[in-house]
């Protein structure tokens, strides 16, 4: 009923206003300055970047072996049959 009455106004005020109150008081009881954050954060993210391009090049890796092992079979499986083909009027 208080929703009702409130109106779709006064409901964006009180969201907007606990929104300001909750930015402030995030603001007051940070465990760090914002230049600390700032590095944290970009320490972390190059951090991060670092493994991504780690894991894309083991994956890459591992496909090139893949790659590798399918040509050596492949290859050998063309040998095997090469001669059953020939037959004895080669």
């Amino acid at each position: 009923m208080a929703r009702d009455e409130m109106g779709a106004g006064g409901i964006l005020v009180a969201f907007m206003a606990g929104a300001a109150l909750g930015a402030a008081v995030a603001l007051l009881f940070a465990p760090a300055t914002g230049g600390d954050t700032r590095r944290y954060l970009n320490d972390r993210a190059r951090e991060q970047g670092n493994r991504a391009a780690e894991a894309a090049r083991r994956k890459a890796e591992a496909v090139n072996r893949v790659r590798q092992n399918l040509a050596t079979a492949f290859d050998r499986a063309r040998q095997q049959a090469q001669p059953a083909t020939e037959g004895p009027d080669a």
